[in-house]
């Protein structure tokens, strides 16, 4: 049979006295969509009204089904005794339509539950994400108000900053600019000192211009070295310094310069300062020692994080005191509680240890009358008696004569013979001089970027190699700058430390410059800074890609694959 929904207006509704369309049939409007079928003009004009009449009160007594909420206005009328009449035909066949949803089979019979179709909801379809409104041009944020420029400034400043080659980039560039300007300053400050030794005036930065280049290899071999070549190296190197440092006391080979002997005489102009490559064993060798150790769960134990570590660190520290150069030895105490610090020495050993070195440092200053002059002359402002704080003060008349800007690149009057090593110790005091206080506020901003890149590459690593030997380089290079800045602003004795980096004097810059690679190489270490520098293309495939060597395909910088067979021949 045909659903009621689905008749035609036209067709003729004869089958009324035949009780197809009564109450009891199984035609009947109510199984079908549980409502009165509107019935048609003809009809409504043949059957009797009381026929009618009884028709729709029995299907009023009928249970009606649930109707969906769509109808619910009409199956209220139809509760309430609603005549007929009063549903238009097309009304009642549009709901039938919905509600029912599908024919039902010709012929079927049975109650009006069992034909009668459940309504389906109307699934309505979800909506899409609505995406956050870009802020416009400007600064407007959704509430209307704008960011200010500061704070724009603030956030695009702190993503660059939270980039995983951060640090790579400080030390490279930081370390760069430093060696380019103390070339500068070196070529400027020793032209005097040069031309009173009856020597070129480009002696000296002809021989510093040699040793950052021999330098610049160095940095790039110990930054493309692996790490276990670095651990490797470690104990040659300890071993090859201690026994550099004994040499120092042998007559005729030994050499001594300022008062110190810690020269080895090579030659020539040639001349080697042991105690600077000392810092770097003690670096590399105190670092691999204490990441075996701390792998084998031994670092827990007073005795297993201080021996050999500080036994070896007395050695070398006796060796150069022998020499009399107390400035080396104060930076090699800052490394070794730098190490100590960073490898979780308890406090009470901590504190124990650096009460034992100032108890000796003190010592030490007490018995030997230069020193004790040296710590008199801190924030002098007058020579004093037979010119002993002349150095000092001289220092400080160059830091003050220069001003915001300086007197000018070339123009000091204090290198003129007044300020002593004006190319070595006190090379920060002529920068200030001809720079001003721009030049140096500059020098010690890029420290201070090696310092915060040596100490970010220390805190995100996970190998404790890795943060032992940043942390060493780091504390040594930091310690070095601070001593000699210090003394030049009369803050500090004069300890005769040259500024890394940045001073006159080949033996500091080369094993300096090697400690620089080496912190690049522990940089390149970090999963993020290598998958970062993995994913750049090379320079070579961008400027001259039609350059390339055939067969080969360069994918990243460390890596070439070849090329798949075209398959002709």
């Amino acid at each position: 049979m045909t659903a009621v929904g689905d008749r035609s207006p036209a067709a003729p509704r004869d089958g009324a006295r035949d009780g197809q369309f009564g109450p009891d049939g199984p035609n009947c409007p109510v199984h079908e969509g549980g409502r009165d079928a509107p019935p048609d003009p003809e009809a409504r004009a043949g059957a009797p009204a009381s026929r009618l009449r009884s028709s729709l009160l029995a299907s009023l007594r009928l249970p009606l089904p649930a109707l969906p909420p769509l109808f619910a206005p009409l199956g209220g009328l139809a509760a309430a005794g609603a005549p007929a009449s009063a549903y238009g035909p097309g009304t009642l066949l549009r709901g039938t339509q919905r509600s029912s949803g599908a024919k039902s089979p010709a012929g079927s019979g049975g109650s009006s539950a069992g034909r009668a179709s459940t309504p389906r909801p109307r699934r309505t379809p979800a909506p899409a994400p609505r995406r956050p409104p870009r802020p416009e041009r400007g600064g407007k944020r959704q509430g209307g108000g704008r960011t200010s420029p500061l704070k724009r400034f603030h956030t695009r400043v702190r993503r660059t900053w939270d980039r995983p080659l951060t640090a790579y980039y400080l030390i490279l560039g930081g370390s760069l600019l430093l060696t380019v300007l103390g070339l500068v300053m070196v070529f400027s400050a020793s032209q005097i000192e040069a031309l009173q030794q009856g020597l070129n005036s480009t002696y000296f930065f002809s021989k510093q211009l040699v040793a950052a280049a021999i330098g610049g290899v160095l940095l790039l071999s110990a930054a493309r070295m692996p790490l276990r070549l670095h651990r490797a190296l470690s104990y040659p190197l300890l071993a090859v310094s201690v026994v550099l440092l004994c040499m120092v006391q042998v007559p005729g080979i030994g050499r001594m310069v300022n008062g110190n002997q810690n020269w080895i005489y090579l030659g020539g102009p040639f001349q080697l300062q042991p105690s600077e490559f000392a810092k770097l064993a003690l670096v590399l060798w105190g670092a691999d020692l204490l990441a075996r150790k701390g792998d084998k769960g031994m670092l827990t134990q007073w005795k297993h994080l201080l021996v050999p570590f500080v036994p070896v660190t007395l050695l070398l520290l006796g060796l150069i005191m022998l020499g009399g150069d107390m400035g080396t030895a104060i930076i090699l105490t800052a490394v070794l509680f730098g190490l100590l610090w960073l490898a979780g020495a308890p406090t009470r050993l901590f504190a124990g240890v650096l009460f034992s070195a100032l108890a000796v440092g003190a010592l030490l200053i007490w018995t030997s009358p230069n020193r004790m002059s040296r710590l008199s002359c801190i924030a002098a402002t007058d020579p004093g008696a037979n010119d002993q704080c002349w150095q000092a003060v001289h220092g400080i008349y160059a830091l003050a004569s220069g001003g915001w800007f300086g007197s000018g690149l070339g123009a000091s009057v204090e290198k003129w013979g007044q300020l002593p090593e004006p190319h070595t110790d006190f090379i920060f005091a002529v920068t200030g001089e001809e720079l001003g206080l721009a030049g140096t506020l500059s020098v010690l901003a890029l420290f201070a970027a090696l310092g915060y890149a040596g100490i970010r590459v220390a805190g995100r690593t996970e190998d404790p190699f890795v943060r032992y030997a940043a942390g060493g380089v780091t504390t040594w290079i930091t310690a070095q700058a601070v001593v000699n800045i210090g003394a030049v602003l009369g803050l500090l004795p004069i300890a005769g430390v040259p500024l890394p980096l940045f001073s006159y004097g080949g033996s500091a810059l080369l094993p300096t410059m090697f400690a620089i690679g080496l912190l690049i190489a522990l940089a390149r270490s970090d999963p993020a800074a290598r998958a970062a520098l993995a994913m750049r293309q090379p320079v070579l495939r961008q400027l001259a890609p039609r350059g390339r060597p055939a067969g080969v395909r360069w994918t990243t910088m460390r890596r070439r694959t070849k090329r798949p067979p075209s398959g002709e021949r």
